[in-house]
């Protein structure tokens, strides 16, 4: 009685599995073609951006004690940043004439905005590496199901196929794992130092404009 009773919600739940194993699979080759694109894109930013912006804070803080406004503008728009971090300073130097709290408190806002940008970017692959195991883990585990009852029936074709199945979705699942992996420690690590440089400068700046209206008061 208990035997039959249940038989509906196993029906069930095997054609829910079933009916997942094809998405699953589409999905872990999206996330392989989304790496590809990524891998791609990092190549892209190695060599347009990594290699040629080399920002010297210390020298640059230098530079912008005793200078004015414009004077301060023209060191940043000579400085090898890059053009987000430029228009941030930019900004805080447009808007040197607000009060100090306010001032400050743009700095923070336009700081949070670049770790948001950056967080954006890293997301994605963070999602993947995350994923990536779990649909791979599914996609081993749906097609195992139909392969035992064929090794029950001694139907070893069946077997063999749902082993590849099983197998080549855990090595996909895991490949773009690791490559999404890698590649977020990678683009971390920069953007960590970039928003520390930032930072600094944001800082400096904010000191010189708050030294300025002290003096002029």
């Amino acid at each position: 009685m208990t035997g039959s009773a249940l038989m509906p919600l196993k029906e069930t739940m095997h054609a829910i599995s079933a009916g997942m194993l094809i998405p699953t699979i589409a999905i872990l080759l999206l996330f392989v073609a989304f790496m590809a694109i990524e891998l791609g894109s990092l190549l892209v930013e190695v060599v347009t951006e990594r290699r040629k912006v080399k920002v010297n804070v210390p020298a640059l803080l230098d530079a912008f004690q005793g200078k004015n406004s414009n004077e301060i503008m023209d060191e940043i728009s000579n400085s090898h940043m890059f053009t987000r971090q430029k228009l941030a300073l930019n900004e805080i130097i447009k808007h040197s004439h607000l009060p100090a709290v306010s001032h400050e408190a743009l700095a923070r806002q336009l700081l949070a905005s670049e770790e948001l940008h950056y967080a954006r970017i890293t997301n994605r692959t963070d999602l993947v590496a995350r994923l990536g195991p779990m649909l791979g883990l599914m996609a081993t585990l749906i097609p195992l199901g139909p392969g035992l009852i064929a090794l029950g029936q001694g139907d070893t074709k069946t077997l063999a196929d749902s082993l590849l199945t099983a197998f080549d979705a855990t090595v996909t699942g895991l490949a773009a794992a690791a490559i999404a992996f890698a590649i977020s420690r990678l683009r971390k690590r920069w953007y960590e130092d970039y928003l520390s440089s930032l930072e600094a400068l944001m800082e400096g700046l904010l000191e010189v404009f708050a030294r300025e209206k002290g003096i002029k008061e």
